[in-house]
């Protein structure tokens, strides 16, 4: 199954007053830094703080009404979103994840009722357990990314964010499966085709840009990062995203570390605004004039589940473990 306009047309009817609607909002420091406007699409005000709920919402609305269980792999907020959408409905949901997964966010799928089962050191231990669950006892499976109906769903962000500011010439898209980059380049090209739409990821890890990089799915080895939600493979038999982003994303940019810390630093400072790591790839390029913009840029915050004593220290410039490395402490100074 492919996807096209119509279908993220269509997802946004069926979200609508559920998971749409998420502030958008000018970030006045970075346009005055970068010298145009730099807009920030905030999927942190969804319900469950992430963006991830619009995917789910719409592939569970195309479930027969049958289904008893439904069940995914997650690095966390597809997790969450689809834990949250199956509470909605009264449907067990079993989200398998990898011990690489940061405890507050496995605690918060916990607390919407599901089961989690923690399964081996990576996002595909993960896959292939749910994907077994899928085979052996007919679980219904909702990927997180290789899936038309999530990705029509991550691709009404582009509806909303075109509507409110038609004038925008980039988008700056954070990037781990594809299902979010998909979904709006292709929703955001089929609106205004001259848009410039870049994928941003951390430099450890980061499976789509191998994969782009090679011509064809591969695997990774999977690092802890600051954006932790960008973990994982894109599945060597992806059938979907890969495609739209060989096809419709115009670069794919690597940000560090140090670079993701920055960003949130100044997210937290000068926005007043508590991000997740992966929200800020897209800043972190900025800030490290690793893109240049001619015109109005939006980006997405995609997420704010993570965790606020790391968090904390990382705001008082203090030394944080990510993983088993230790990441020096910044004090931000403006």
């Amino acid at each position: 199954m492919s996807v096209k306009l119509a279908d993220v047309v269509a997802a946004q009817r069926l979200i609508a007053g559920l998971a749409d609607g998420t502030p958008f909002i000018p970030s006045p420091f970075l346009s005055r830094m970068i010298g145009h406007d730099v807009v920030l699409k905030l999927e942190i005000a969804q319900p469950v703080g992430a963006f991830k709920l619009r995917g789910a919402i719409n592939a569970m609305a195309h479930l027969p009404p049958s289904t008893k269980a439904v069940t995914c792999c997650s690095t966390g907020n597809h997790g969450r979103a689809l834990a949250y959408a199956a509470a909605q409905r009264g449907i067990k949901a079993i989200i398998c994840m990898s011990e690489l997964v940061p405890d507050v966010k496995v605690e918060a799928i916990r607390a919407l009722g599901a089961d989690v089962r923690i399964v081996g050191q990576s996002q595909d231990d993960a896959a292939l357990e749910s994907r077994n669950l899928s085979l052996t006892e007919g679980i219904v499976e909702i990927p997180p990314f290789d899936n038309a109906h999530v990705i029509a769903g991550q691709g009404t962000i582009a509806l909303e964010m075109l509507a409110a500011r038609p004038d925008l010439t980039t988008l700056l898209i954070p990037l781990s499966g594809g299902g979010l980059a998909a979904g709006v380049a292709l929703a955001a090209k089929a609106s205004k085709p001259k848009i410039k739409v870049i994928g941003i990821s951390m430099e450890n890890g980061a499976a789509m840009h191998e994969s782009l990089r090679q011509g064809h799915p591969v695997e990774v080895t999977e690092h802890a990062s600051l954006a932790d939600s960008l973990g994982g493979g894109i599945g060597l038999e992806n059938q979907l995203t890969f495609n739209f982003c060989k096809t419709f994303l115009d670069d794919v940019v690597l940000v560090s570390e140090e670079e993701i810390r920055d960003a949130m630093q100044v997210l937290y400072f000068e926005d007043r605004i508590v991000a997740e790591g992966a929200s800020v790839v897209g800043l972190a390029a900025l800030l490290s004039n690793k893109i240049t913009i001619n015109g109005p840029t939006a980006t997405i915050i995609t997420g704010r589940n993570l965790d606020m004593n790391s968090f904390t220290m990382m705001m008082a410039g203090e030394d944080i473990l990510v993983g088993h490395h230790t990441l020096k402490g910044r004090r931000y100074a403006a």
